[in-house]
């Protein structure tokens, strides 16, 4: 695959970016899904992303998310070391594994991309520590209609009831193999 420019990428401000990168034109004709990766213990080992500690290990986050691009199945993840976009199978095959404790398994929220831009808001307050900023704040105003609570977090809880479908590696491996094949 050739490299991608993207216009709006923050590092560590992945629900931001996919949200930007859902309206891209590149992939706005195409079905588009918002997928949030985490765990009830918001524990969750992924290889090949950039901000691992060393090469080859998992980088174990809180929360990660990447956007979802049908016809063909594409994971479309800025932080990944895989290449940008990635054939879904294969970044779910690569970044994961079931070889690990339980606690560190993923779960998945994957939210139609248009619902998403319609309810997302976030005010960044989780990324504020005592001393200020944990992160670097992205160049662009926080999203969300104004006055909008925050409920970035609300995405990232896959164990209580929100927007989308909740589902385990197994099932949605099953989803993008499935509508993948002829």
């Amino acid at each position: 695959m050739s490299a991608l420019t993207i216009e709006r990428y923050q590092p560590f401000y992945c629900e931001e970016n996919v949200f930007h990168l859902s309206a891209d034109g590149r992939v706005a004709h195409r079905p588009r899904e918002i997928v949030f990766i985490s765990n009830a213990a918001r524990a969750c080992a992924m290889w090949h992303q950039r901000a691992a500690h060393r090469p080859g290990a998992p980088m174990v986050w809180d929360y990660h998310v990447v956007l979802l691009v049908g016809a063909p199945w594409e994971i479309w993840d800025l932080d990944t070391t895989l290449g940008f976009p990635v054939p879904a199978l294969e970044y779910l095959r690569r970044s994961f594994r079931a070889d690990i404790p339980a606690e560190y398994l993923p779960v998945f929220r994957v939210v139609e991309a248009g619902a998403f831009a319609a309810t997302f808001a976030s005010d960044r307050s989780h990324m504020r520590g005592l001393e200020g900023w944990l992160r670097p704040p992205p160049p662009w105003p926080a999203l969300g209609a104004p006055g909008a609570a925050p409920n970035l977090m609300r995405f990232v809880d896959v164990t209580a009831p929100f927007l989308g479908a909740v589902m385990d590696l197994g099932a949605l491996v099953a989803r993008v193999g499935a509508e993948d094949a002829p």
